[in-house]
């Protein structure tokens, strides 16, 4: 594959998930940008995004709302394959039906003023100059690990959701789930049935969601997640305002009993965890051989801090995508558009304003006055994305 390595482009695209490909449609399918004038890099090994590192026994059956990148459906997926296989495939397709050169793998180490009115790009690869930015590194590579007194003595194994391996290697073992979102429950199902004994520890009790999640129902999620960000704080994912949906698999582990949570241990010992005196369990211990940590993950965007984009509550305030304090940055598959459908929205919407942007600089772009037909009408599907 033939394409330029460092140097001078309109747009840089950082990420090549769902997020990050769907802004590369709109830039290059909408007429946005040409194409010359701009990349795509994204430090993982292949296509998929965050997908291509899912447990295998995550299949594409068991995916909850993935919804397809604009313009190119994803038909006749075989549900019993591993979802990380089926996803990983259908981005490289879609990568190559649309001319979406991405570059691969590449690091991006820092972002920061070059001192004329454009961003420096530093990678692996080389150095970009560019005139706009659009970051969609998403959450993978940063998992959250709460810490607790005596962590570091467990003489067992600890381990997050990041590096979960499926069920098969928790048998005959005790093993202490902590938290109560999508994967945790994922997790804790799965290795129930191998394991010598779970326990399941989560801060608060997970809200059940039965009945249909429809449009009305996923845009206030997303309006929930989208007024922490624009007051610049931290945002919470979509799926921590959704519930979880209350279907037959968790039906049949709540009457088996695998799902009664405990509320969360106060330390942790190197045989277990302990609850100490003063909590509703006091006194109570657990022994367990690992710890499974599926306590989610934060934005991937260090590598944005040279540009100072925080606002003191912590998070990056947006105006849609666009960043409140630097409007030549756009943050895609962050926040309310953390989402597969929220993503394809945020990437059409990153791509306009950056054409108007360009616009006015004089470098071109041509702003359409509706969406491409491909992709119009896909945005009905508000389902928050998986795991």
């Amino acid at each position: 594959m033939n394409y330029m390595v460092g140097g001078d482009v309109d747009v840089v695209v950082i990420g090549a998930g769902q997020a990050g490909l769907s802004a590369a449609y709109h830039l290059r399918r909408g007429g946005l940008v040409p194409d010359r004038d701009f990349v795509v890099l994204d430090h993982a090994p292949r296509p998929g995004g965050a997908w291509q590192f899912r447990w295998p026994s995550l299949t594409y059956g068991r995916v909850h709302g993935m919804h397809a990148l604009p313009g190119m459906e994803l038909a006749g997926a075989d549900d019993s394959r591993p979802s990380s296989e089926v996803i990983g495939e259908y981005f490289a397709r879609y990568e190559e039906r649309f001319g979406l050169r991405v570059h691969r793998p590449v690091d991006v180490t820092t972002v920061r003023e070059a001192g004329d009115g454009r961003l420096v790009v530093e990678s692996s690869e080389g150095t970009y100059t560019t005139r706009a930015l659009v970051n969609a590194t998403g959450t993978w590579d940063r998992p959250f690990w709460p810490y607790y007194p005596g962590q570091e003595t467990f003489r067992g194994r600890q381990l997050h959701t990041a590096d979960y391996p499926g069920p098969a290697r928790f048998a005959g073992r005790r093993v202490v789930v902590v938290g109560g979102g999508a994967s945790g429950t994922q997790h804790l199902m799965e290795i129930a049935e191998v394991a010598a004994e779970t326990t399941w520890v989560t801060r608060r009790e997970p809200v059940w969601r039965e009945g249909p999640f429809g449009e009305a129902e996923g845009r206030a999620a997303v309006a929930l997640v989208e007024e922490r960000v624009r007051r610049g704080l931290p945002p919470q994912s979509v799926v921590g305002v959704t519930g979880l949906p209350l279907n037959d698999a968790i039906r049949r582990a709540r009457e088996r009993g695998v799902l009664d949570r405990l509320p969360m241990f106060d330390r942790i010992t190197p045989a277990g965890v302990v609850w100490d005196a003063g909590s509703a369990l006091a006194g109570r211990t657990v022994d367990a051989d690992v710890i499974l940590w599926a306590t989610g993950f934060r934005p991937a965007v260090d590598h944005l801090a040279p540009l100072r984009l925080r606002e003191p509550g912590g998070g990056i305030r947006l105006d849609g995508t666009r960043v409140v304090r630097d409007e030549r940055v756009h943050l895609v598959g962050y926040g309310p558009s953390a989402s597969t459908i929220g993503a394809n929205r945020a990437g059409r919407s990153a791509a306009r304003d950056i054409a108007r942007l360009l616009d006015r600089a004089g470098y071109g772009g041509q702003v359409p006055d509706r969406a491409p037909a491909a992709h119009r009408g896909q945005d009905r599907d508000l389902q928050p994305a998986a795991v």
